[in-house]
């Protein structure tokens, strides 16, 4: 892949004076984002990445023959770790990304792994059956803090697009309510809404969408007093999703008259679908990368398929010349079965390697490193074996400049040291068991997070404190 040209310089210095110029952005707060971003007058952008693929990793257990090759964690220390043939694809990237193990949701750890990608970044406590109600996810914390400096404060994408069910959500993105974002999952919907104007007549149909909305919150406010409790609480949700259009209307009006960034389109296949696995993945990882490079946006999320079924996703591991991606989890005893499902785990590690290795090899427009350095990416999944929501497989990439040293696989807990607990099942036996070893929440490297950003805070998911080793 060849880089962009050095055209996006320009672009983000415009795009902020313009921002200066018209008064979108008062003084002072201009002068805090630069001072969480950088020292420098020219602000070098923080970015948050999350990819999510579902249906976890292969564990067989020390006695198997498979272990020693498509075991998904590595051996050894924290520096003198191992890869296995799963993740060894990551091995040139080795000083740029930390393996996790030990780390999960607290409220979902008795949640079978068909349910539980709803709280990968949001660790509320859905459950696993009844009334459902979730939280804001981290990565719209961050995107709430930064958002406002760029023409999306979030882009969110998926294989399947949409918002999926409750348990088995087709984003990993939740609002301030704890309402799914749908997410987008076409290539050309997103090049569109990324880099495509408005057209002339954007003014005019901002106005006439401005003009609805006054008179649907009018409507609906006299409705409220006729309502009976429930339906008011109803009415209260919709009106909540009301608000979210509104704030997306006065971002638009803010934009309206602010170029588009000029951007290389030569790595894109626009039209690709998961049938053309391997152009569809590389050409979804193209758009977040231009999206970053562009300062379009600095939060993005990606999520390979949904839990709870198969879809689109599963045609990924078409790649790799394997059948459909959620059925690998249940054939692990077939005769190649780890071999089946490490072989698909390593190719979701390839793709996300090329990715960060793009951000590696790019200048940060701004200066100050490379973009991997300003940019924290994340690669994980809600469970580890079989249905089992613990244990998350978790790598993360990058974020030198925003504090995190690379180079280490590290463990929390205590009891699994060599990541056994519930490897080699192949049934339902493993969810209903009860835990036998102790786990670190992820909330905690998500405050972690949170604070790197600049966002002032101690705690995340109800749960106070930070990851420490990182």
């Amino acid at each position: 892949m060849t880089n962009p040209p050095v055209s996006n310089r320009p672009v983000t210095i415009h795009r902020r004076n313009f921002l200066r110029g018209t008064g979108v952005a008062l003084a002072l707060p201009w002068l805090e984002s630069l001072s969480l971003a950088s020292s420098s007058p020219n602000a070098t952008p923080k970015r948050f990445l999350s990819v999510y693929h579902p249906d976890g990793v292969g564990l067989p257990l020390k006695s198997d023959p498979a272990w020693s090759d498509w075991s998904w964690f590595p051996r050894g220390g924290e520096k003198d770790f191992e890869l296995t043939k799963v993740l060894d694809v990551l091995e040139p990237l080795r000083s740029d990304i930390t393996i996790y193990s030990g780390l999960s949701h607290p409220a979902a750890r008795k949640v079978h792994g068909h349910s539980n990608a709803d709280q990968f970044l949001t660790g509320a406590d859905i459950g696993g059956h009844g009334p459902y109600k979730n939280s804001v996810s981290v990565d719209q914390v961050i995107a709430g803090h930064a958002g406002e400096f760029t023409r999306h404060a979030s882009l969110v994408m998926s294989t399947n697009g949409g918002i999926g069910g409750p348990r088995g959500a087709q984003t990993q993105s939740f609002n301030q309510e704890g309402r799914p974002i749908p997410a987008m999952n076409k290539p050309k919907q997103i090049f569109d809404t990324l880099f495509v104007t408005s057209g002339k007549d954007a003014h005019a149909r901002l106005a006439r969408s401005k003009s609805a909305l006054d008179l649907l919150i009018a409507n609906t406010k006299a409705l409220e007093k006729s309502l009976s409790k429930q339906d008011q609480q109803t009415l209260k949700q919709y009106l909540d999703a009301v608000r979210d259009t509104e704030l997306k209307l006065a971002k638009a009006q803010k934009w309206i008259d602010t170029p588009t960034p000029v951007i290389d389109t030569s790595n894109l296949h626009l039209e690709a679908t998961p049938a053309e696995a391997r152009l569809y993945f590389q050409t979804m990882y193209e758009l977040i990368y231009l999206a970053f490079l562009s300062d379009s946006t600095r939060v993005a999320t990606f999520q390979l398929g949904r839990e709870n079924g198969e879809g689109p996703h599963d045609l990924l591991s078409r790649a790799v010349g394997l059948g459909g991606a959620h059925g690998l989890t249940h054939a692990v005893k077939q005769p190649n079965g780890w071999k089946n499902l490490g072989t698909y785990n390593r190719y979701q590690a390839e793709e996300f390697g090329r990715f960060v290795q793009r951000l590696k090899d790019t200048p940060e427009p701004t200066g100050n490193g490379n973009m991997l350095d300003n940019t924290f990416a994340m690669h994980g999944s809600a469970s580890s074996s079989f249905h089992l929501s613990r244990n998350y497989p978790i790598i993360s990439a990058g974020g030198k400049n925003l504090g995190f040293t690379n180079g280490r696989y590290l463990k929390f807990g205590k009891g699994n040291e060599d990541n056994q607990a519930g490897a080699g099942i192949d049934t339902d036996a493993g969810w209903q068991g009860e835990a036998r070893v102790q786990e670190e929440p992820l909330a905690l490297l998500f405050t972690t997070l949170l604070q790197r950003f600049g966002v002032e805070t101690d705690s995340f998911a109800g749960i106070t404190g930070t990851l420490n080793r990182v």
